[in-house]
């Protein structure tokens, strides 16, 4: 898709934005890490909406662990979200990077 074309109706470009906004409400994306010992849940605003750990991670004798299996967790959270963003929201953008969306 030409950039250019999108100038010539930016009330089009509006009404697209203001869709994709509220798409991004209802999709949600889960990681895990540490075989689901840990897992955090992701809107498509980006925002935790829930984390969930198995008792066997918690161990206040390894705490570093746990804060890596929690930082792993969120780091697949976040890709599996951004993929699900770019099939939901892909078509609809007709070719437009995201920031933050990758390649």
């Amino acid at each position: 898709m030409n950039p250019f074309d999108l100038l010539k109706n930016p009330q089009v470009i509006q009404e697209q934005l203001e869709k994709a906004q509220a798409q991004l409400e209802g999709i949600s994306a889960t990681g895990s890490s540490g075989g689901n010992m840990v897992q955090i849940t992701v809107n498509g605003k980006m925002q935790i909406t829930g984390i969930k750990l198995d008792p066997l991670c918690v161990d206040n004798r390894d705490i570093p662990m746990l804060q890596d299996l929690i930082i792993a967790a969120h780091h697949d959270a976040m890709e599996r979200i951004q993929q699900e963003i770019k099939n939901r929201l892909g078509p609809m953008l007709g070719g437009l990077q995201l920031p933050g969306m990758g390649a």
